[in-house]
Formats: C-alpha cells, sequence, structure tokens
C-alpha cells in the first residue's frame, strides 16, 4: 500500500494507543493465570494478534470483542505437538519459547524469514545445555524437551526479551533459578515492565543483587482484570509533530510509568534545542523518530544504535537511504549514528520505502508533512499501530491512499 502525506501541520488532542509493551505481558500473565479474566487496551495489531495466536496454542479460550480480550477457564496448558505462529513478532516467539518448554513436549514456532533471521542465541544455548532438542529452518524452528530450574547466565547486550521469556516460564517449573546478567543490562526499562506486570498477578522475582534475579518454582498466576496503558513508543510519534510547528496534545500517560521510552520527552527538547548527542541504548525503538526529528533540525549524534540492526530492519541503514532523499546526510557506524541536516530540506523526488519496519514508516510520515512525499509499504504500521493514518489525519494531517501494484 502506498501513502501520500501532503504538506500540513497537525494539530489537536489524541489519546495515546495502548502500550505494546505492556499489553504482550499483560495478556500472557492473565492467560497463565487459567481463570476467566479480562485485559482491557487491546489494540488489532499484527504483534497483539501473534500473542493472542500463542496463547490459544496453549488450549486457552481467549476472545476478543473490540480492545478487550477475555480469557475464559482452562484445566490445563498443552504445548506438546502444539504449533505457535509467531508472524514478526519477536517479542512473541521470544516470551513464549520458554513458556512452552516450561510444559514440555514437541512444539513448533513459525515466524517471517526476517523474524527467525534475528536469532535465539540465549534459547540455543540453554537448549544445548539441558539437552533439548532445537532444529532451525528460514520458517521456523522446533523444539523437544522441557526446560528445567537452575541458574541462567544471560549476557545484557542482548534483547532483554529473552530475560523477561526466563521469567514468565521459571515461576511455572518445579525448584529456584536465579537469571544472572552477565554484562552491563542495556534495556533495563523492559526488565521493569515485565517484573511489573508479574508483579500485578502474584508472582514474586526477587533481586537480591544488581541484575541477578532470583525467582521460586511452583508459583502460581492470579487472576486479576486489568487495562493496559497508555504506550511512550507510539506516542513519540504523535507528540514529534510538535518539533515540527504542530500543536499536539497526547492524553492518557503515566508519568510514573515504567516505560523507558518515556525517555523521548527529554530527547525531543534536546533535538529542539540543538543537543548534540544522544544515547538510545536503552530506548532503541526511538531510533528512527530520533534520526528523523535530528535530520529536519539541526542534526545530531545518536549513540547506542548497535541493537537497531536486528528489529524488524536495519534500521540504520533504512533510514540513511530514506532520509537521503530529503537531502539529509546520515553516517553509519558500529553503535553510532551522526545525522547531518542539509541546509534546505528537500522534497524527494523518488518514492520512499517502509522497508516493512512500522517504526520506519511512522518517522518518514511525520517528516514528510514538511514538504510532501509517498511512502510505499506502508501497510507496515499494522504491526503495532494500524489506526496510526486515521489518527494523523484526525490532527489535520494530509493523507492519501494507493493500493501498490
Amino acid at each position: 500500500m502506498k501513502v501520500t502525506i501532503g504538506k500540513s501541520v497537525a494539530r489537536g488532542v489524541v489519546n495515546a494507543p495502548p502500550s505494546k509493551s505492556y499489553a504482550h505481558r499483560l495478556l500472557i500473565c492473565a492467560s497463565l493465570s487459567g481463570e476467566d479474566v479480562r485485559v482491557d487496551g487491546i489494540s488489532d495489531s499484527e504483534d497483539m494478534g501473534a500473542t493472542l495466536d500463542c496463547i490459544r496454542a496453549l488450549g486457552v479460550n481467549a476472545v476478543k470483542e473490540g480492545n478487550c480480550v477475555k480469557f475464559s477457564h482452562v484445566s490445563g496448558f498443552l504445548a506438546d505437538g502444539k504449533t505457535f505462529l509467531c508472524r514478526e513478532s519477536g517479542s512473541t516467539a521470544r516470551f513464549f519459547i520458554p513458556i512452552a518448554l516450561a510444559f514440555g513436549g514437541k512444539m513448533t514456532f513459525y515466524g517471517t524469514k526476517r523474524l527467525i533471521s534475528r536469532g535465539f542465541s540465549v534459547y540455543e544455548d540453554i537448549c544445548r545445555e539441558q539437552k533439548i532438542k532445537l532444529e532451525y529452518d528460514d520458517r521456523y524452528l522446533t523444539l523437544e524437551g522441557r526446560l528445567h530450574s537452575g541458574e541462567f547466565k544471560v549476557k545484557g547486550n542482548i534483547s532483554s526479551q529473552f530475560i523477561s521469556g526466563l521469567m514468565f516460564a521459571l515461576p511455572l517449573l518445579k525448584g529456584d533459578s536465579v537469571i544472572r546478567v552477565t554484562t552491563e543490562l542495556e534495556s533495563r526499562p523492559y526488565i521493569d515492565i515485565t517484573i511489573d506486570a508479574l508483579r500485578r498477578y502474584g508472582i514474586e522475582i526477587e533481586e537480591k543483587e544488581n541484575n541477578t534475579f532470583y525467582i521460586k518454582g511452583e508459583q502460581k498466576y492470579k487472576p486479576i482484570n486489568t487495562t493496559v496503558e497508555g504506550d511512550y513508543s507510539n506516542s513519540a510519534f504523535l507528540d514529534a509533530f510538535n518539533i515540527l510547528g504542530g500543536d499536539v496534545s497526547v492524553l492518557g500517560l503515566d508519568p510514573n510509568s515504567y516505560q523507558g521510552d518515556k525517555a523521548y520527552l527529554s530527547m525531543l527538547d534536546c533535538i529542539k534545542n540543538g543537543c548534540p548527542t544522544l544515547d538510545i541504548s536503552s530506548c532503541p525503538d526511538l531510533g528512527p523518530i530520533v534520526f528523523a526529528l535530528a535530520g529536519v533540525s539541526n542534526g545530531a549524534t545518536v549513540n547506542g544504535t548497535a541493537r537497531l540492526r536486528i528489529k524488524e530492519s536495519d534500521r540504520c541503514e533504512a533510514m540513511r537511504s530514506e532520509l537521503s532523499k530529503f537531502g539529509i546526510d546520515v553516517r553509519v557506524d558500529d553503535n553510532c549514528v551522526q545525522i547531518i541536516a542539509p541546509k534546505e530540506l528537500r522534497k524527494p523526488r523518488e518514492v520512499l520505502l517502509g522497508h516493512n519496519d512500522h517504526r520506519i514508516v511512522m518517522a518518514l510520515s511525520v517528516i514528510s508533512t514538511l514538504v510532501g512525499a509517498t511512502i510505499d509499504g506502508a501497510e507496515a504500521i499494522s504491526k503495532s499501530f494500524p489506526d496510526f493514518f486515521d489518527v494523523i489525519r484526525s490532527l489535520g494531517v494530509e493523507v492519501t491512499y494507493e493500493q501498490a501494484e
């Protein structure tokens, strides 16, 4: 799908979309209670669909009505012989692999080629140590065995989703476990979100030493009803219009949230005031919008960018390629990206490409309001924010659709 964004100024008041990070975690916790509970504030995004598919694969009855998911009581969970459809959701796959292994058996996880190629190194090591059979193809991985409690050593510079996945699964096992993070933990806010979600559902995780987590076995998830809070990650793309001369108010964000992406508030201030250096190592999802805004402002040096290469796209290279069409010079290093703003932003002569990445599409849409541009592959927004274009249109942004040939 192609979308053309006309030159326009965004003004108005919008509600923050529900937090994708919290939604994944609350859905999982609610489903593992095995009782009749509900979670409100669930979008129709592809990632939420993937997590619900995997919950149903465990034998849980999950019915989505509007923005509410209702779970029905189950007599037991079963992973043996089941297929888990993860689509392109890295969170879903990394959360559910240890959960499924906690119940044991032979199971298959399907995903896109991009998802599978991003790798599951932590789980490969665990499977090798615990003699769990793991086989790869370019679209799926098959596992056979059962996860056992014990000590798990995980590097802190890989995706925190591996640590969160273990945190969901280890309380279900016989015997106590410990997760030791062996290097500096780069994405601590996501771990804090996981611990917060687990605590709400009665699961205790004790951090006796920094980044060392003690987890008692045979814990029970308590059945509670809950509502997903507003999302700082996607709200950043709405608030970004204020850097471009817009007047947008985003409602429904918790100022005391554990979400690390609330750092976007200070980053937008830095960009607006010409701050030359930013660090996104703890909030890599902000990379595309930070690059884009820096490119149309005063430029910036952005550190902590290494993990952007293994997201839905190589976000460093994708943004370098697309921002160059506006005349913005982007220089990519191993863990740093330098953005050099042009003297004058130009209207792209070429169609912009979405790189099958929701955050690339949204970032390009925001800055396209300055000069107008067409984006191909705009349907990628369905991954996390399916009504993004409807929302920005409500703010006065000119949006027209054209189905790609």
